[in-house]
């Protein structure tokens, strides 16, 4: 009689008991999970050895590798402190310096952090912020927000309003609350012979005309700098941050960056929003925030955002809570993890590693199936032209069976690996990716 292993006892459990994310459970009738036991570095082993590089760091959260000893020495320090206590009415080391710290690296001019769990929270609490700003300061009209056309802020309810992907929308059309999409600066979609920068003034414009008429309604702009992630990797020009920056000043409308996934040096610049010399009046962070170990996010802006709460009625306060907000061990986390950048000269090896991905690949740039191979920093993706309705997902298991992570968006492949990849890792990466390429054309 067949003996079941602890990766089959761990399977049937799973799916009898957990509801995973992102997921039609019923692909898993012949697409089975995944079941890790580990992770090291760039890697996860499973329960039969078998490893598999992770080259999306796990939805983007994973800056410095899986179980990262300077990190874990921190949680565990921070374990015989202090592991939570509410944020309300009290206070801590941990919360106090990642604040201080968080706010230097933006030049002190976001000087104010509040903190919650995931991403998502943090789009919900910067809308919130925006709104009942505009409230306090005498505008109670300007309670519209605008974002940009293929944008992904997150699956709330508040979020899903200023996102526009129609699969994670459309069921909940009815529960959300309109927004206002205008052009992206995605430089796909430019005239043949038109720069990514033109394309970017170009759509730069349309915004301008956006709010030319909407401002008096316009409560703020949110964008995801650089790259918009869940859209498939569009990528466009700094020059659309600097040109929407003093749009919004025109017309005042506050501009809300959503660095979820793109902060913490992704982009090959600590924020994205650095590449194009401006400052948010809102800044949304989370994913790498802690690298990759607990949930937190944190929305940080300026004090003459803060001053507009600052009143001895309570009702003019911002009255937005989480119960875990703030938390002791995510903060050193999070600590940990800016001390790894700030001992290391990562944003320099970033950059480094970035150019070294795009010389590995240049076997998948070349391929006659390929469209649009572009990067930015730590993040390359490419298209691939196909008539698979199911290519997603057939990429997905031909990548698993040559021991790589990768989770194409549609019919975009993209690599986000931790930063501590090395050049065998990237080598390997590269060409199995490009195997797999070959033999999905050859099907």
């Amino acid at each position: 009689m067949q003996t079941s292993t602890r990766s089959d006892v761990l399977l049937r459990r799973s799916l009898a008991s957990v509801w995973h994310p992102c997921t039609q459970m019923k692909h898993h009738e012949t697409l089975p999970l995944v079941p890790i036991e580990r992770g090291a570095g760039c890697w996860l082993y499973d329960f039969d050895g078998r490893r598999y590089l992770d080259a999306i760091s796990s939805w983007w959260v994973n800056l410095f590798g899986h179980c990262h000893p300077r990190i874990n020495a921190a949680i565990a320090d921070q374990l015989g402190t202090l592991e939570h206590v509410m944020l309300a009415g009290f206070t801590h080391t941990p919360a106090v310096e990642l604040s201080e710290r968080l706010a230097k690296a933006t030049g002190d001019t976001l000087g104010h952090c509040f903190y919650a769990s995931d991403g998502a929270s943090a789009v919900e609490i910067a809308l919130k912020m925006s709104f009942h700003y505009w409230r306090n300061r005498g505008h109670p009209a300007k309670t519209g927000f605008v974002s940009l056309a293929g944008s992904y802020h997150g699956e709330t309810l508040g979020a899903l309003a200023v996102t526009d992907v129609a699969l994670f929308k459309q069921t909940y059309a009815p529960l959300v609350m309109a927004s206002r999409q205008v052009a992206s600066p995605d430089w796909r979609l430019a005239e043949p012979g038109e720069s990514p920068r033109d394309f970017a003034i170009r759509a730069a414009a349309a915004l301008e005309k956006d709010l030319e008429r909407h401002h008096g309604e316009t409560a703020a702009l949110i964008v995801e700098p650089l790259v918009q992630g869940a859209t498939g990797m569009a990528m466009y020009h700094a020059e659309y941050l600097r040109r929407a920056r003093a749009i919004c000043d025109r017309h005042d409308v506050h501009l809300i960056a959503d660095e979820i996934m793109t902060g913490f040096g992704r982009t090959g610049s600590f924020f994205a929003f650095d590449q194009a010399g401006i400052t948010p009046d809102f800044l949304c962070l989370s994913k790498g925030i802690t690298g990759g170990y607990l949930p937190l996010s944190a929305v940080m802006t300026r004090d003459a955002v803060y001053q507009a709460f600052y009143d001895d009625e309570m009702a003019r306060g911002f009255l937005h809570s989480h119960s875990y907000t703030g938390n002791p061990l995510a903060c050193r986390a999070a600590l940990a993890t800016l001390d790894l950048f700030e001992e290391n000269q990562v944003i320099e090896a970033i950059r480094a590693t970035g150019q070294r991905l795009v010389s590995a690949a240049s076997r998948i740039a070349g391929h006659p199936r390929v469209r649009h191979f572009r990067s930015t920093g730590m993040i390359l993706a490419f298209d691939v032209e196909t008539a698979d309705p199911h290519f997603a997902r057939s990429f997905f298991e031909a990548a698993l069976q040559r021991g790589l992570l990768l989770r194409p968006i549609g019919n975009t492949v993209y690599f986000m690996p931790p930063y501590v990849i090395s050049s065998e890792e990237i080598d390997l990466l590269a060409g199995r990716t490009a195997d797999i390429l070959d033999l999905l054309a050859a099907a």
